[in-house]
């Protein structure tokens, strides 16, 4: 594990001070983000289930859900969500390679990604069907979980612009075996927390992964940043409706 791409992780991935720890980072750390981002996860996911529990002492579940996603939102920056947008305008309101790309680097928002962000959040927010101790233990394994199956696009297809066109002047470095155990082994030790009857909830996440690679290597022959952002929230959300559907089989 190197430090330095931990940080440069911490720094990209949310919008707390981390940059304070060493204000001179270089560029090269970036380039190793990946591996480290379900680790972000831990700090993410472990904040919405905290804000989560907090709120929920005082008010109605859906409210303190709803908070607690706002929460994230404000760690986040709206990265993710900011991918997901682009990437439903990109993949919605065009039919070729070069179209999509374009598409999708425009900063401006169509209506295909209004309606995917509408819909997300309305499925997002059936999350708080769930009782609190379960859906705090879903909301900190989702996070990282669905983050290290996100972060195997990089391992999965090239990046699909040239660098200097990327919206961060960054593209992310194959990962090494190494990094991919990193990676997958920080998004898995979370679940060891899933209530008995959800584990298996992880399995639509690793599914949803598959289908959105087939389709950017279809469409795009790579992926971009905006595709890692999507990935990690739509593979999220399978973790999130899974989970209700077998909370529900066994209750």
């Amino acid at each position: 594990m190197h430090a330095s791409h931990l940080l440069a992780a911490l720094i990209f991935f949310t919008r707390l001070p981390f940059w304070k720890v060493k204000k001179d980072l270089p560029p090269a750390p970036f380039k190793h983000i990946v591996p480290y981002w379900p680790m972000t996860g831990w700090i993410t996911g472990g904040t919405m289930a905290a804000v989560l529990w907090l709120a929920a002492q005082v008010l109605p579940l859906p409210m303190a859900w709803i908070l607690a996603i706002a929460t994230r939102l404000i760690l986040t920056g709206c990265l993710h969500e900011d991918g997901l947008a682009d990437f439903c305008d990109g993949f919605g309101g065009s039919r070729t390679r070069e179209d999509t790309l374009a598409i999708m680097k425009d900063s401006h928002i169509g209506s295909y990604g209004v309606i995917g962000l509408v819909l997300y959040f309305l499925l997002l927010t059936q999350a708080a069907t769930l009782p609190l101790p379960v859906l705090c233990t879903v909301a900190f394994c989702a996070d990282s979980w669905s983050k290290a199956c996100a972060s195997q696009l990089v391992n999965r297809l090239p990046y699909a612009r040239k660098e200097e066109e990327s919206k961060a002047r960054v593209v992310y470095d194959h990962m090494t075996t190494t990094e991919t155990s990193l990676a997958l082994t920080a998004g898995a030790l979370p679940l060891f927390l899933l209530p008995d009857g959800l584990w298996m909830a992880a399995i639509c996440p690793a599914l949803v992964f598959i289908g959105l690679c087939r389709l950017m290597k279809q469409r795009l022959q790579g992926y971009t940043g905006d595709c890692c952002g999507a990935t990690f929230l739509l593979c999220e959300l399978s973790f999130y409706l899974s989970s209700l559907m077998l909370y529900y089989l066994n209750h």
